[in-house]
């Protein structure tokens, strides 16, 4: 399997781009926000992170921009009833941290926002997702955690948890700190430490 592809972008068409490695030329199928689009007759050398996909009707490649795009893409087509392009229309329409927060915040109308993702595909994704998203943080399906994230020494914690997932979803350390600090309420899952850290804290805090 090809982890990842590095070379130099020398082509682009709507839903993906030519990168050329070694002399030969991979097309690879990528979302249409991949900021591999401006890349096209640069010169300057890219990565992307690949998922292949094998059919009776050919091999096909996925390429996306960061490992956490990837984790996700894989996740979604782990989905019952979402394919490859399923799932890169959803990464079209969405960022791996918007299609993750739409997931744990039960908000599947979001998710069919994407193009050819109808209202029952969005909640099958809500509802199949949901679990994975809220029990591990960096959204990595049980995979070692990404972008280089290392271990917190922490697992048990829920807080601690929830602290790297809201890190994972695009918040700042400080920004995810803050927030959590504001929750008074004991949870015993990162997912609801997360979800009452963005709705401003505790029922507690609230009174």
């Amino acid at each position: 399997m090809i982890g990842y592809i590095r070379g130099t972008i020398t082509a682009s068409w709507e839903g993906g781009v030519m990168i050329e490695n070694g002399g030969i030329g991979y097309r690879i199928s990528v979302p249409s926000t991949s900021p591999a689009f401006q890349m096209e007759g640069t010169g300057r050398e890219t990565v992307l992170y690949t998922a292949m996909s094998v059919r009776e009707d050919g091999i096909n490649l996925y390429g996306f921009s960061t490992e956490k795009e990837l984790a996700m893409f894989r996740m979604l087509t782990a989905v019952s009833g979402v394919g490859a392009k399923a799932a890169l229309s959803v990464l079209s329409a969405l960022s791996a941290e918007e299609a993750a927060r739409a997931v744990l915040f039960d908000d599947p109308a979001t998710i069919a926002r994407a193009q050819g993702i109808g209202k029952k595909i969005a909640q099958r994704i809500v509802l199949e997702l949901k679990d994975k998203l809220g029990d591990i943080s960096g959204f990595s399906a049980g995979e070692p955690a990404l972008e280089g994230r290392a271990p917190s020494g922490k697992e048990g914690d829920p807080k601690a948890e929830a602290l790297e997932a809201m890190e994972a979803l695009g918040f700042s350390r400080s920004e995810a700190s803050e927030a959590l600090s504001r929750v008074q309420e004991p949870y015993t899952d990162p997912q609801s430490y997360i979800k009452a850290a963005l709705a401003g804290g505790s029922k507690k805090q609230k009174k």
